[in-house]
């Protein structure tokens, strides 16, 4: 196992390398963001230990960018920030775990275990379908002619399907991960929500769309819908003339 460390504190840095060689992983290390970038772009690792306090580039951007280089390898962020919304940040990044600073060396090695155990897996950042760009972190929308304006209930609902595009999502599945128990919708509610978002993506120019399959449920597809329509079309003999 091949581990990347990015930490600028040099003694931190030491210690987590001693720790992990005597664990029995491989371990390069990198003291800044744009060096443990260029590391995890360009060679491949089982997981990454990655400080966000670096200097030049922060670690939450060295994630987002790996992510968005398609480099999906377990991410694990050590940071010294209390506060819950600066963890979720880190977690809509596109980390995969994080670990407050100080922490006890045996616990990060559980945790390292545990995402080993896990395994690299598409988690993109940001979502795109056609030209439907669905970023879950701002909670946003958008096409290349302008933001789709949605509800709370709305975005849930296009995230839910982007995350999943091109597969049948049953409507029970859809209740379960748009409304929760306590607030169990009326039976035609996902329908009316499917309407608005159908209207709100096509006002927006979006070439993703939502299907219907009847008596199962819905999926998104991207911009190939109009050749998935006319190839679905029966061909019609012509009879000629002369």
């Amino acid at each position: 196992m091949h581990l990347l460390v990015v930490e600028d504190e040099q003694r931190l840095a030491m210690l987590l390398r001693r720790g992990l060689v005597e664990e029995g992983y491989a371990v390069t290390v990198a003291h800044d963001g744009a060096d443990g970038l260029w590391h995890a772009t360009e060679s491949v690792y089982d997981a990454v230990v990655l400080d966000v306090m670096l200097p030049g580039m922060d670690g939450l951007e060295v994630c987002r960018r790996m992510r968005s280089a398609e480099v999906w390898t377990p991410v694990l962020l050590l940071t010294a920030r209390g506060r819950i919304d600066e963890r979720v940040e880190g977690l809509d990044a596109g980390a995969d775990d994080y670990l407050m600073k100080p922490f006890a060396f045996d616990e990060l090695a559980a945790r390292l275990r545990a995402l080993l155990r896990r395994g690299a897996a598409r988690r993109p950042a940001q979502l795109t379908v056609g030209n439907l760009v669905v970023d879950p972190a701002c909670r946003e929308a958008s096409t290349p002619y302008g933001r789709v304006e949605l509800t709370a209930r709305e975005f849930a609902l296009v995230e839910l399907l982007a995350r999943r595009s091109g597969e049948v999502l049953r409507r029970e599945q859809v209740l379960d991960h748009v409304w929760d128990f306590a607030s169990l919708p009326a039976s035609n509610v996902i329908d009316q929500h499917v309407a608005s978002v159908r209207r709100k993506l096509g006002d927006a120019g979006s070439t993703a769309e939502i299907v219907t399959v009847r008596g199962v449920g819905y999926r998104l597809v991207g911009g190939d819908l109009d050749a998935q329509k006319s190839s679905s079309k029966p061909t019609v003999p012509v009879t000629p003339t002369w």
